[in-house]
């Protein structure tokens, strides 16, 4: 059965948005200004080992503008755009990039069927409206958070107010770069009263 990944990059004060710098947020490019060589080479193992990528339509428009034309010699493009990619959206008709499935309706019934489709890891990016619904579900196994040491006061946040209390349990913590670290978290087991 495979897992459902949430992988971001996150600022201190829980920031998502932006990290590469391409959408047009006043703080874009932020996950830049502290470089992170073992964070890169973690993300490329990462997306080398999964079977499958979930979006949201925002996240998933910025991927599908980019992603296509790009190649590179360590694979990393042609596993990225060879890979099936799954959206979540009630108002893309069509999606242009190639191995890509519409998702509209039963959003959690059909993630569910995505984790007994695959054997391996399912990466989420970016997508914090998606993740909420996917938290409330619970179907989330592991987030996997590149930290980076900034602040920024706004922007999307992986765990928007309202999101509902969760409990999770810390697996794993190494420096990915100077001042920057690899956080992975599961939800902890419930535990009777």
């Amino acid at each position: 059965m495979g897992k459902l990944v949430v992988t971001e990059f996150i600022s201190l004060d829980g920031v998502i948005e932006d990290p590469g710098g391409a959408e047009g947020f006043e703080h874009g490019g932020w996950s830049f200004k502290s470089p992170a060589p073992d964070g890169d080479q973690f993300k490329f193992e990462e997306l080398m080992n999964s079977d499958a990528q979930l979006f949201g339509r925002l996240t998933y428009d910025a991927f599908a503008a980019a992603w296509p034309e790009m190649t590179d010699e360590a694979g990393f493009a042609d596993k990225m755009n060879s890979m099936p990619k799954y959206v979540v959206s009630t108002t893309l008709g069509e999606a242009k990039w190639n191995n890509t499935t519409v998702i509209s309706d039963n959003v959690a019934e059909e993630v569910a069927n995505l984790k007994t489709k695959h054997e391996g890891d399912i990466l989420v990016p970016g997508s914090s409206q998606l993740i909420d619904t996917l938290r409330a579900h619970g179907l989330i196994d592991e987030y996997r958070l590149i930290v980076h040491p900034v602040v920024l006061g706004s922007g999307k946040r992986l765990f928007n107010d309202g999101a509902g209390a969760s409990d999770l349990e810390l697996v794993e913590t190494r420096n990915v770069g100077p001042n920057v670290l690899l956080q992975t978290y599961r939800p902890a087991a419930k535990t009777e009263e």
